[in-house]
């Protein structure tokens, strides 16, 4: 078992927690929530943008993801 990369645990990890944000931005907005799998997908998408970003500022990338929630 992987523990980095882009099929390791921790990679993972925060798409999960970038899934459960998403989850709580869809609910708060007062919209309909998506499919499993379109949550799921937009959850990488965002993880692998905050990744980019991490790599650019130098920041972590649970920061990264913390801010984009605001």
């Amino acid at each position: 078992m992987t523990f980095f990369g882009k099929t390791g645990f921790v990679r993972k990890q925060e798409i999960l927690f970038a899934k459960k944000l998403l989850t709580w931005k869809y609910e708060n907005s007062g919209t309909g929530l998506p499919d499993d799998a379109a949550l799921y997908a937009h959850a990488q998408q965002v993880v692998e943008q905050a990744h980019v970003i991490a790599q650019k500022s130098g920041k972590n990338v649970l920061d990264i993801l913390k801010e984009l929630r605001k």
